[in-house]
């Protein structure tokens, strides 16, 4: 099931979709810094983990930059597609790793997304040291009674989310959203 969502090109139009919500409200908030007006800076990525396709939208990155020249500061919304600078797109990266500690071969999610296994070994390490670490995760922890089972994330946190494995999915790159944005996080 996850599997195909990660084909499904809607799926990911909808992330887009969803994007560019939240940099509409980052953009009307103003700067961080000192409240000026923005102005659209997106930038081009170079995402791994997309179906073929797909426009050439997909690989942006919203952002804005501040209209006073005194200023500058560039404000970054979060984003439902980006996990923070990793290459690969959030939702590969949660669905790859939850399929690999679902008992599915690294090999096998290696030739299926071409993901290196060494790829898939360094998220399974930055999901159990890195973000169960966190100072945001010994936050966000507290909204899940019994509490995640660490060692197994990101299917364990999956697994706590109602709906179809497209409502899960969205509703964890929905949790994850403070940490995969710059600046323009805190007004979104």
């Amino acid at each position: 099931m996850y599997r195909a969502l990660l084909a499904d090109a809607r799926f990911h139009r909808l992330l887009f979709a969803f994007d560019r919500d939240i940099a509409a409200i980052v953009r009307e908030s103003g700067c961080v810094r000192c409240g000026g007006r923005l102005h659209a800076g997106a930038f081009s990525r170079k995402p791994r983990g997309l179906p073929a396709g797909l426009g050439d939208d997909q690989n942006l990155r919203l952002s804005f930059c501040c209209s006073k020249r005194q200023c500058r500061k560039r404000n970054t919304p979060p984003s439902m597609r980006f996990l923070g600078r990793k290459v690969y797109v959030g939702a590969s990266v949660m669905v790859v790793t939850a399929m690999q500690q679902g008992g599915m071969a690294a090999r096998r999610l290696a030739a299926l997304y071409g993901v290196s296994r060494r790829t898939i070994a360094r998220w399974r390490t930055w999901w159990r040291d890195v973000f169960a670490a966190s100072s945001f995760w010994r936050i966000a922890t507290a909204r899940f009674v019994p509490p995640v089972e660490t060692i197994r994330m990101p299917a364990s946190l999956l697994e706590r989310f109602a709906g179809d494995a497209e409502a899960k999915l969205i509703a964890l790159l929905r949790l994850l959203l403070p940490i995969t944005g710059g600046a323009g996080m805190h007004a979104a």
